[in-house]
């Protein structure tokens, strides 16, 4: 008697759905990146004066910190004073990231004519406004700086400093390159089979706009620094990827769907390779599934 062939994918194991699912995504990850065109990594920008902290090392070597503003830079999300301080008393402060751009030290020449360093950081304009104009979050922002520095240069810093009155900047202020953000293109795709979004899936249906969407965020392999990271998003009320607008930052996820239906603006764990970095729409679960190749450990 020969048997139904329909009903085979019924019998597929949890184990095997899994391994199924994912292989899909791994394929679809490997088709993505093959058609991405080839973009720049990098843009130079020029930054604007801001001001400038003197502050010194461990061994006590006089350091100058000009802090620089540009629009070329992404501002980190716009919190309240009570916001910012609810995240720095909750278990993990390091939970909001303020995007810089940390440049190369340079040799100067203080007022007293003795030779020091300076260091220019560039942040994004309208938060160059706001840690100016708030101590709370210039306090928290140069303690940020400072440890970024310290991180990048294998060096300590005094958290002793204090801000030039009457310069704005020590010595030259130097252009920098920065990693550009690239925006993948969103490509449409039809629906995957039944047996894969029957546990997968992650639909819930959304009353306002524009809304936060529900989403998840895998990494690959599950143990240890991933290889990939793959990103699904659910956006019920989406009917093409015409209408969806993707960024990707180094560590950085920020999605649009028009007209004010979704707004999505989240940092991620690890820094990606935004480059080579693909996303699909799938018009029928209405499922936007990003995989995003992560930066060696």
């Amino acid at each position: 008697m020969e048997s139904d062939k329909s009903l085979l994918s019924a019998e597929l194991t949890a184990d095997m759905e899994d391994a199924l699912y994912e292989q899909m995504l791994m394929k679809a990850k490997e088709e993505i990146q093959s058609r991405l065109p080839n973009l720049p990594e990098t843009k130079q920008i020029r930054p604007q004066p801001g001001f400038c902290i003197k502050t010194r090392t461990s061994k006590n070597a006089k350091i100058f910190i000009n802090i620089c503003k540009s629009n070329q830079i992404p501002a980190p999300p716009d919190l309240t004073e009570q916001e910012l301080v609810n995240i720095l008393e909750s278990d993990d402060p390091s939970g909001y990231r303020v995007p810089m751009s940390l440049g190369e030290p340079h040799v100067e020449v203080d007022n007293s004519g003795s030779g020091c360093t300076a260091y220019d950081i560039v942040i994004n304009s309208t938060f160059f406004g706001k840690i100016t104009n708030n101590e709370l979050f210039r306090e928290f922002f140069i303690t940020v700086a400072m440890e970024g520095l310290e991180n990048k240069y294998e060096m300590e810093l005094s958290r002793e400093w204090r801000m030039l009155k009457n310069r704005k900047f020590m010595g030259s202020i130097f252009d920098q390159n920065i990693r550009t953000k690239s925006k993948p293109m969103i490509q449409e795709m039809d629906a995957i089979p039944s047996q894969f979004t029957s546990s997968k899936s992650l639909i819930s249906e959304v009353e306002s706009s524009p809304v936060k969407p529900d989403y998840t965020i895998v990494a690959e392999p599950p143990e240890g620094h991933p290889s990939f990271l793959v990103a699904e998003i659910c956006l019920p009320k989406v009917s093409s990827s015409r209408s969806l607008v993707l960024d990707l930052g180094e560590d950085r996820i920020v999605l649009v769907g028009r007209p004010d239906l979704y707004h999505l603006d989240i940092f991620i764990p690890y820094n990606i390779i935004q480059e080579q970095s693909g996303a699909q729409f799938n018009k029928d679960t209405k499922v936007l599934t990003i995989t995003m190749p992560v930066q060696p450990a």
